[in-house]
C-alpha cells in the first residue's frame, strides 16, 4: 500500500533548509526519511513524517508550497544485490523508477527501507510482492 510523502519547493539559498526544519521542529513533526534535490534557484525537499497532514498544514500556516504523493516503501535486506533484485523485479514489469531514497528501518534493524516514486504505483506494489518484498504501509513507517 502507497504511503504518503510531502514535497516542499524551497528557494535554493542559504538558511531555507534550517527555516523549514525549524518550523517542523517547533510543531514536533518527525522526519522518519528525507531527500533534497537541486536546481540552480530551487529545491525540492522529499519527506516521510510521522503526521502528512499537520504537516502540511503547519507547512502551509507558515507559507511553504507543498504537495502529497503517493510512494513505495521496500525493505531491502541488508545484503549483497539486496536493492539490485528490487530493481530487477521493477525492470521484469517494466514499472519506471522517478526517483528513490533511503531510510533506516529501525532501531534494532540493519535493513533499510527504500522510498520509490513510480508510474505505477499498483504495478510496482503487485510485482514486489509476488517476488517475496515486503512493503510497508503509512502505520510500519512510523514506527521505524
Amino acid at each position: 500500500m502507497a504511503i504518503k510523502q510531502i514535497s516542499v519547493f524551497l528557494e535554493n539559498k542559504p538558511g531555507m533548509l534550517d527555516s523549514m526544519t525549524e518550523v517542523l521542529a517547533g510543531a514536533n513533526v518527525d522526519i522518519r526519511a528525507l531527500s533534497l534535490a537541486e536546481t540552480k534557484d530551487f529545491g525540492i525537499v522529499r519527506m516521510i513524517v510521522d503526521d502528512i497532514n499537520e504537516t502540511a498544514a503547519v507547512l502551509k500556516d507558515n507559507g511553504y508550497i507543498n504537495s502529497l504523493t503517493p510512494v513505495i516503501a521496500v525493505l531491502i535486506p541488508d545484503e549483497v544485490g539486496g536493492l539490485n533484485r528490487v530493481l530487477k523485479t521493477l525492470t521484469i514489469a517494466q514499472v519506471n523508477v522517478e526517483y528513490m531514497y533511503a531510510s533506516l528501518a529501525g532501531k534494532e534493524s540493519d535493513d533499510a527501507y527504500m522510498i520509490f516514486r513510480v508510474e505505477e504505483t499498483e504495478r510496482a506494489e503487485n510485482a514486489l510482492r509476488r517476488a517475496g518484498f515486503k512493503i510497508a504501509d503509512q502505520e510500519e513507517i512510523l514506527s521505524m
